[in-house]
């Protein structure tokens, strides 16, 4: 199979998602809908990578339903989303003007994004659940630094490819590495007719991923010309990954006694010198 049949099976994927996304209320619409104050759980963790933002312009990658391209807006920043979804950019569109905040919303390939979307920006910001659908991290790499300004931030936070090797399947809760921890050519097929939010039944149901190391990420960017200024490993997530996950608010973590045993997460905060 192609990477354009891979291409095709994640965008009916994930423009069949969108409904669902966007009727249960897991993204928390409504509360950023009602209250002007309030932003995505995602972006209050976030918002201190790249310190005030108000006046800035800030590109979000992947930016799905729009719910944290909003949050940003909120706070300030001159934002635009990019996505590959025509389904889930109308869902962004929609939700920015029930908010009442000014954002630009561009469909594009993200390795494409560059012809569609030709500024640079103070902040370039990478989200949760991103990566893992992208099979050349090298060349992502190229794209989000050439979104930088000089003298400008990048900011990434995603699920530890660590993580995305243990099976998540298993009965007796035991973390065990079964899946790649490198990139690899052929992708990891998974077959699913539910998405992580919301009840919808999905008929697109396959869909394909990619794992990229910790190693191969920072490279990615460094290679790209940007200067690391803080890698973090995390020990929480936004969703439950094994079922035996305890939730603490709005984060999922390991049990007590098992929370140190493997990363989680990690973000990136890089900048282009100038």
């Amino acid at each position: 199979m192609s990477l354009d049949e891979h291409r095709a099976a994640n965008l009916a994927n994930w423009n069949e998602r969108v409904a669902g996304h966007t009727a249960n209320d897991g993204y928390g619409i409504a509360a950023l809908v009602a209250d002007p104050d309030h932003i995505s759980d995602v972006v209050a963790f976030d918002r201190d990578a790249f310190g005030a933002v108000d006046g800035r312009t800030l590109l979000h990658s992947q930016c799905h339903i729009g719910t944290d391209t909003v949050s940003w807006a909120k706070l300030g920043a001159v934002v635009t989303g990019i996505d590959f979804s025509p389904t889930a950019l109308a869902a962004a569109r929609s939700l920015a003007e029930r908010v009442g905040v000014k954002a630009t919303f561009v469909e594009t390939e993200l390795y494409d994004a560059p012809q569609h979307v030709p500024e640079q920006f103070d902040c370039v910001y990478t989200s949760v659940g991103a990566i893992n659908w992208l099979p050349d991290i090298a060349e992502w790499g190229q794209v989000m630094a050439g979104f930088v300004k000089p003298g400008g931030q990048f900011y990434i936070r995603d699920t530890h490819p660590m993580l995305s090797t243990l099976d998540d399947e298993r009965s007796d809760e035991l973390m065990t590495v079964t899946l790649p921890y490198f990139e690899t050519a052929s992708p990891l097929r998974w077959e699913s007719d539910q998405s992580y939010a919301g009840s919808a039944t999905l008929t697109n149901t396959i869909n394909y991923e990619w794992n990229h190391s910790i190693a191969e990420v920072v490279m990615a960017l460094l290679d790209a010309g940007l200067v690391l200024d803080e890698l973090r490993e995390l020990t929480h997530l936004d969703w439950p990954y094994f079922s035996f996950m305890e939730a603490e608010g709005e984060r999922w973590y390991l049990p007590a006694d098992r929370r140190l045993q493997v990363p989680l997460q990690f973000s990136i905060r890089a900048h282009k010198p100038g």
